[in-house]
């Protein structure tokens, strides 16, 4: 006895395209962990490059949480005007720029430079993936498929780490720490060549009044004409959030994200190499 398809489950090659379109967006968060952690690697050398004190040290450590700041407060608006994938084209150009710039830096203020525009590309794809993923996923899968994004991000800072063990066993010298900071340039051509194969978000298109290529992104990536209609024909105006209505999903959300930095989970992050040294 043959099981007939039903209209809910995506054919082969949709659901090959949705896959292959949300893990596309995930390797935003692969970056965004990897470029928080391969900074543990080069902080002796840093330090030692640029005759840092303890506190310019920390300075330097964490001038790309000042851009992060910076990217995930402003560049949300950018992705509402131009689209999520649209926008993740500029920030994967400038994961490749700051990587290399990071690697070739020639005094100590370019090295700040471009880790603060890092910090950019890593606050504003925080954003923006997530937000891409959850308005392509189809409604039964989309809290799956946005967890997978926080997953390439715990992936990408323990490929950080294994990437500066690797480095730093080939006793490459003076420019070990470089090449630890350039590598990534590598992940993040790929993500920004990738990027141009995914379709824009079907809520974006919707938004900007282009149903028909709406309903075709939701078609492509597989999700069945009943679920879609449902998808599209839902109240624009219950779309923003509200203070008022979203108060307390709000306030925990904030809350959430506050203690977790309260933990101190980020000075572990960037001194781990430190701390096991002086250990």
């Amino acid at each position: 006895m043959t099981i007939a398809p039903t209209a809910s489950r995506p054919s082969a090659q949709p659901r090959t395209i949705l896959i292959a379109s949300v893990a596309t967006a995930a390797l935003a968060g692969l970056l965004f962990g990897f470029d928080t952690a391969v900074i543990a690697g080069v902080t002796g050398a840093l330090k030692a490059k640029f005759a840092l004190s303890e506190a310019w040290l920390g300075f330097t450590v964490s001038s790309a949480l000042w851009g992060t700041l910076l990217g995930a407060l402003f560049v949300g608006t950018l992705g509402d005007r131009y689209g999520s994938r649209n926008v993740l084209r500029i920030l994967a150009f400038l994961y490749v720029l700051t990587a290399l710039g990071c690697a070739l830096a020639w005094n100590w203020h370019s090295f700040i430079g471009f880790r603060f525009i890092n910090g950019i590309a890593i606050g504003g794809s925080s954003v923006l993936a997530p937000a891409y993923i959850a308005e392509l996923a189809p409604p039964a899968q989309r809290g799956k498929m946005v967890g997978g994004f926080q997953f390439a991000v715990i992936l990408g800072i323990l490929l950080a780490y294994v990437s500066n063990a690797v480095i730093g066993s080939l006793d490459l010298g003076d420019v070990e720490w470089r090449w630890k900071l350039g590598i990534v340039a590598a992940p993040s051509l790929v993500f920004f060549a990738l990027l141009f194969r995914i379709p824009n978000s079907p809520r974006w298109l919707l938004a900007k009044g282009r149903d028909v290529e709406a309903k075709q992104v939701l078609a492509l990536v597989g999700m069945s004409p009943d679920v879609a209609r449902a998808d599209l024909d839902a109240p624009k105006g219950d779309a923003s959030l509200s203070w008022t209505r979203h108060r307390k999903p709000i306030t925990l959300a904030f809350l959430v994200a506050m203690f977790n930095q309260f933990s101190g989970i980020n000075a572990f992050l960037y001194y781990l190499n430190d701390i096991f040294k002086a250990s």
